[in-house]
C-alpha cells in the first residue's frame, strides 16, 4: 500500500511541474498515470471522506483541479465536465478540507460553460450549492451571474463589452463560445422578424468584424448576401426579376433551386416588430 502512496506523490509532484511549465503532453499522460494509481489504490472512490487521510484528499482536489484548467486549455469540454463532476463532491462532501485557492475560480468557470452551452436551468441548479456571499463578493463566480444577467435582459451588447474583463485567461474561451450561441440565437430571431436588412446594421447586429465575416456567417445558415444592393436577404426575394439580380450579384449558402420559391411569408414582419419593439419598452420600464 505505501508504494501506490509513494507513486502517487511523486506523479502529483511532476504533473504539477508539468502543468506550470505549459507542457501539455506530459500533462495528458501523467494524468492518465494518476488515474490508474488512484483506482488501484482505492482512493478515486469512498462512501465515507473522512476516511481519506487529509493530505491525500487534498493531493486529489488538486490533481483534479490541474486536469480541469487543462481541460479548458486543449478546449476538451467532456473532459472538462468530468473533472468538475468529481471536484464537486470535494467542494461539497469534503467541508473538513482547507478551502481551495481554485474553487471560486473553477465553480465560476463552470457556470460560464453550461451559459455557453444554453443549460440555464443546470446554471442555477449548480449557482444554488455557491453561498451567497460568493455570489455578490467573488469576482470569478459574479462575472458568470453578470453574464447570465446581461443575457436574461437580452443585453447582448453587454456579453460582447465583458470580454476584455474576464477574470482570468481560461474564461475567454468559454465566453467566445458564449458568444457564438448568442450570434445563432440572434441570427434565429432575425430570420423570424426580418425578410432583410442592409448589410452595415446585419453586421452590427450580429457583432462580427467585417463584410467577410457576415458573408462567411450567411453561408453558414443558406443567407443571400446581394452585395450590389448592399443589403442581406434571410429569405430569397419571389420576384423573377431579384431572383435574377441575386443570381447575379448574391452570394449564397446552397444551390437556389432549392431556396427559391413562390409561397408568401405567413406572418406579418411589420407587426411583429411593432410589437417587439412594445415589450422592448415595457420590459426597460420595469428593470
Amino acid at each position: 500500500m505505501p508504494a501506490p502512496v509513494r507513486s502517487l506523490e511523486s506523479l502529483h509532484s511532476a504533473l504539477t511541474s508539468a502543468f506550470k511549465s505549459a507542457d501539455t503532453t506530459a500533462v495528458a499522460q501523467l494524468l492518465s498515470q494518476i488515474k490508474i494509481v488512484l483506482a488501484t489504490s482505492q482512493l478515486l472512490f469512498t462512501n465515507n471522506p473522512t476516511s481519506v487521510p487529509q493530505d491525500k484528499a487534498l493531493l486529489i482536489r488538486d490533481v483534479f483541479e490541474i486536469g480541469a484548467l487543462w481541460s479548458t486549455h486543449t478546449q476538451d469540454i467532456p473532459a472538462f465536465e468530468r473533472y468538475m463532476a468529481q471536484l464537486r463532491t470535494y467542494y461539497t462532501d469534503y467541508s473538513h478540507l482547507p478551502p481551495s485557492s481554485r474553487q471560486c475560480m473553477l465553480q465560476g468557470l463552470d457556470l460560464l460553460r453550461l451559459l455557453s452551452q444554453n443549460r440555464i436551468s443546470e446554471f442555477h441548479a449548480s449557482l444554488e450549492l455557491i453561498p451567497d456571499s460568493v455570489q455578490r463578493n467573488d469576482k470569478y463566480v459574479k462575472f458568470a451571474c453578470v453574464l447570465e444577467q446581461c443575457l436574461m435582459e437580452g443585453s447582448y451588447h453587454k456579453v460582447w463589452n465583458l470580454k476584455k474583463d474576464c477574470p482570468a485567461q481560461e474564461y475567454v474561451w468559454f465566453l467566445g463560445t458564449l458568444m457564438e450561441t448568442i450570434r445563432d440565437e440572434i441570427a434565429s430571431c432575425s430570420e423570424k422578424s426580418y425578410e432583410s436588412l442592409p448589410l452595415k446594421d446585419a453586421q452590427t447586429l450580429l457583432s462580427l468584424n467585417s463584410l467577410d465575416e457576415l458573408m462567411k456567417f450567411s453561408s453558414t445558415r443558406s443567407w443571400v448576401v446581394n452585395t450590389m444592393e448592399d443589403r442581406l436577404y434571410f429569405t430569397p426575394p419571389t420576384n423573377p426579376a431579384e431572383q435574377k439580380k441575386h443570381k447575379v450579384f448574391g452570394i449564397t449558402g446552397k444551390d437556389e433551386a432549392g431556396m427559391l420559391g413562390d409561397e408568401e411569408p405567413d406572418m406579418d414582419v411589420g407587426s411583429v416588430i411593432r410589437q417587439t419593439l412594445f415589450y422592448a419598452r415595457e420590459l426597460e420600464k420595469i428593470v
